[in-house]
């Protein structure tokens, strides 16, 4: 395991002390230790499969496309003296986050030494849950940073990875730099480094199934025949290639053909429309969540004429068409100026994430 980093000893509050009620006299106060925490979240896949490691086996991997703005931030106030179980979440229907906050406490603990002990974690934030953007790991690695933050701790990525997965079972690797990777989300590892960086993208984002949130563990599973396999790595193949060289045509390509085989399972009755619309106005090609209903349509922004042209044609015919948009941006910027992240909303003991049918981008 890649050894944590130490930072300085986090912020620390105390609480009030309380006086003895037979000698009048107050108690050392306890100390609290507080960290803070914030990961992002992504737009779907540009591609997703089953790929070979460099052992050959089998691994479930997949490629995100970053969005930079929504975000969870994770504040941990923790408790020492209290058993390391006496953990509590707000809001209280973050059960990943909950788990994610207990493996991280004994790693941590185990990591600086210090005895495992309780607190309580609070989660704030604008990522839309169901949509296949990662909320879920957006919310375990923000409070595995907080844990760590609250230990004066920084794990190093492979080592929230492993956290994470742990906690959810298959995690996005928002834990990771921006850099673009096939990334086997079930084991929490790297299994390639595409390239430096994505090329640039002009991406029209939309949702379909009118944004309602997908059931993931309701999907039926397909295991993956040799010609599968096959297939997603000559996707790999191209994938690769279309990085090293900048070509968006054939990203797009590529992005298309994944999320077809997506429709194997997930079957959105508007994908060939989306198609459509992506051809009609001179798109690269289109990418969706493969475990939710975010989708995108994906323009070269250096392609001849104007692109504004083009993104106003797209939004238009998809809002025509019942897929509703939701924000355009790059793979760099806002298409109108830098995106900026939301300030946290506050969180009450009684309200859980928001379930709204269209993302709140």
């Amino acid at each position: 395991m890649t050894p944590a980093t130490h930072r300085p000893p986090a912020p620390r509050t105390t609480r009030p002390a309380t006086l003895n009620a037979a000698t009048g006299t107050a108690p050392a106060p306890e100390p609290l230790a507080t960290g803070t925490g914030h990961a992002p979240c992504h737009h779907g896949e540009l591609l997703q499969g089953v790929f070979l490691d460099a052992e050959g086996r089998r691994c479930a991997g997949l490629v995100t496309l970053p969005l930079t703005g929504p975000g969870t931030r994770a504040d941990f106030v923790r408790r020492p003296g209290t058993p390391p179980e006496a953990l509590t979440v707000v809001p209280a229907d973050r059960g990943k986050a909950a788990r994610a906050a207990g493996l991280a406490v004994t790693e941590c603990a185990r990591q600086s030494g210090l005895p495992p002990s309780g607190g309580q974690l609070r989660l704030t934030g604008d990522v839309p849950v169901g949509l296949g953007m990662g909320s879920s790991t957006s919310d375990v690695i923000a409070t595995v940073r907080a844990v760590a933050d609250s230990y004066g701790l920084r794990l190093a990525p492979d080592a929230v990875a492993r956290l994470a997965v742990r906690a959810e079972r298959a995690s996005d690797p928002l834990m990771l730099d921006a850099r673009p990777v096939l990334f086997a989300q079930r084991e929490g590892r790297i299994l390639e480094v595409l390239g430096p960086a994505l090329p640039p993208l002009l991406v029209v984002g939309c949702v379909l199934g009118g944004g309602a949130p997908v059931d993931t563990l309701a999907l039926p599973v397909r295991e993956a025949t040799d010609a599968d396999v096959q297939e997603y790595e000559r996707l790999r193949t191209l994938l690769r290639r279309a990085i090293a060289t900048g070509d968006v045509p054939l990203l797009g390509q590529v992005a298309t053909a994944s999320a077809r085989r997506g429709q194997q399972t997930l079957k959105h009755p508007e994908f060939e429309t989306l198609t459509a619309i992506a051809r009609r106005t001179g798109a690269a090609g289109v990418q969706i969540a493969h475990s939710g209903a975010v989708a995108g349509v994906l323009f070269d922004p250096s392609a001849p004429g104007d692109p504004r042209h083009r993104v106003r044609a797209c939004r238009h015919a998809l809002n025509t068409h019942g897929i509703p948009t939701t924000r355009t941006f790059t793979t760099k910027e806002s298409l109108d100026g830098p995106a900026r992240r939301r300030g946290d909303r506050p969180a009450r003991p009684d309200t859980s994430r928001r379930r709204s049918r269209l993302p709140a981008l």
